[in-house]
């Protein structure tokens, strides 16, 4: 038996916009084992120029990825949503081992099973070097600026 991972589609405003939370709330922790406990087993990513399919890949890429990206900060809004798909835009900030600050921005279109497991991520990503005065993104904060 399948355990649920709340809420579930059908998707509504309100529900849609707490699976956008609990993401952001997840990936803030930089733990990617957590992390991916809400993709399903089988899951199909596209990171950029990556495809990544399952969650020992999920958690390996995560991995890599805090390891290259310190100080990470995320903060994801709702764009819209259907019945089991939602799309969120994103900033997230991060330094790399030089000092450099970096501004990431994206979209994000998610695809959900009947248990509220993500099945299909497809991210667009573009980066940003920005110094550490420009600074902007709090996760849990509002709506991201458009610039």
């Amino acid at each position: 038996m399948t355990e649920t991972r709340k809420p579930t589609p059908p998707f509504t405003a309100e529900t849609a916009a707490l699976k956008v939370q609990a993401a952001e709330d997840a990936w803030n922790t930089r733990d990617p084992e957590k992390v991916a406990q809400a993709y399903s087993v089988d899951t199909v990513w596209r990171n950029r120029d990556q495809t990544i399919t399952g969650r020992d890949q999920v958690i390996a890429f995560l991995t890599d990825k805090w390891d290259r990206e310190l100080g990470y900060q995320l903060r994801k809004n709702l764009w819209a949503f259907t019945d089991d798909q939602i799309a969120v835009r994103f900033q997230y900030e991060w330094h790399d081992h030089d000092g450099q600050w970096w501004r990431s921005y994206g979209n994000e279109l998610w695809r959900f099973d009947a248990h509220g497991y993500m099945t299909h991520r497809e991210a667009s990503i573009n980066d940003r070097p920005i110094s550490q005065e420009e600074r902007r993104v709090t996760p849990g904060q509002g709506e991201l600026p458009t610039w």
